[in-house]
């Protein structure tokens, strides 16, 4: 396939992420890089090394015929500034998360793509994450019974990378930076009306942005979920945890299988106690082998260039976005009102 019958795609902000993006497009049939900018000479200069075009200048990227798809890929704080100007050039927009820090802006940027009648959507890559996929797979089995708990965890013990994350004014901090997406998975796991919320930040190594955090979500159907994300983990907890009324499933940790237990029966008779520590316990007692069965589910792969297939599906009208811009505004509705909650110390209502 030659380049003239693929979109397209200008990457502005070619620092980490920028140049992951580059990487990922290039195999693709349907799209290709066809420059870069970034305000720094270095990484203009990095473009260069890569095999890229990089452009002299924004307003080039704008001007450019052959770019159909502007890829935001720098610091939060300057993305609407960017979207709204790619937009208003008739330029189609895929933007790095979190896409603002405040819903007014996203609406903005949701006003302008529908005036200017060009796709916009956000890089929500973990939804392609296969832990996370094969955790749902799990779910969906029915081995596990109803499920009324799931904990979500994503731990490392480095800190904040040492750059515009650890600043307020970039819209750094890990609610934003890792919160964003698990969130964003668990309410896709779980589709259901969240009636209460409550958050609490962690400063341990940085006192501008957390550097860490913990919350609670409640669902309106009693289902609860633990979300956590640490940067002072020296120890890892299970990256996933789940409960229901029939079994429990676990994946340990990136790239790991999903183990699961569950029961087959009723146990039978009284409970033999077992000595735990200094006493006897029926309570803890486990239930008997023949009642209870094990299986793992092998991971579920995935294809993240997949996120790049659908945007393009999406500007030819072939397909729905897999990222629907509702869902992303209320991940960030919801992230609002978790600052609120750790400001406040309170739970606090979500969804009326």
């Amino acid at each position: 396939m030659e380049n003239k019958q693929k979109k397209g795609i200008a990457i502005v902000g070619y620092g980490g992420m920028g140049s992951h993006h580059g990487r990922m497009i290039e195999p693709l049939e349907e799209a290709y890089v066809c420059g870069t900018f970034d305000i720094k000479e270095d990484r203009q200069q990095a473009a260069k090394e890569a095999g890229l075009s990089p452009y002299p200048s924004f307003e080039a990227v704008l001007a450019a015929p052959e770019v159909d798809i502007v890829l935001i890929a720098t610091p939060n704080d300057v993305h609407k500034e960017i979207a709204i100007a790619a937009m208003n050039a008739g330029k189609h927009v895929i933007c790095e998360k979190p896409v603002t820090m405040h819903c007014k802006d996203l609406q903005e940027m949701l006003d302008c793509a529908e005036k200017n009648h060009v796709v916009f959507s956000v890089h929500q890559n973990r939804r392609w994450d296969e832990d996370f996929r094969t955790m749902q797979e799990a779910i969906d089995s029915g081995l596990l019974g109803r499920v009324f708990r799931l904990e979500s965890r994503v731990h490392g013990c480095r800190g904040i990378p040492g750059d515009w994350r650890q600043k307020k004014e970039h819209g750094g901090g890990m609610l934003l930076d890792w919160g964003v997406h698990i969130i964003d998975q668990m309410l896709l796991m779980v589709p259901e009306k969240i009636t209460h919320v409550f958050c609490r930040f962690d400063h341990i190594t940085n006192d501008e942005v957390d550097d860490g955090f913990e919350c609670t979500l409640w669902f309106e159907s009693g289902v609860t979920a633990y979300l956590q994300v640490g940067t002072s983990n020296f120890i890892n907890l299970p990256r996933w945890y789940v409960q229901g009324h029939n079994g429990s499933a676990i994946i340990e940790d990136w790239n790991q299988p999903c183990k699961t237990v569950y029961a087959t029966g009723a146990p039978e008779g009284d409970a033999t106690p077992i000595v735990t520590a200094a006493g006897l316990t029926k309570t803890m007692a486990p239930r008997n082998d023949e009642n209870i069965q094990k299986k793992e589910f092998p991971i579920v792969r995935c294809d993240v260039r997949d996120f790049y297939r659908n945007f393009v599906a999406a500007i030819d009208g072939k397909e729905p976005q897999a990222v629907r811009n509702d869902q992303v505004m209320r991940v960030l509705r919801l992230l609002e009102v978790l600052h609120e909650s750790d400001e406040k110390r309170q739970i606090l209502p979500f969804e009326k």
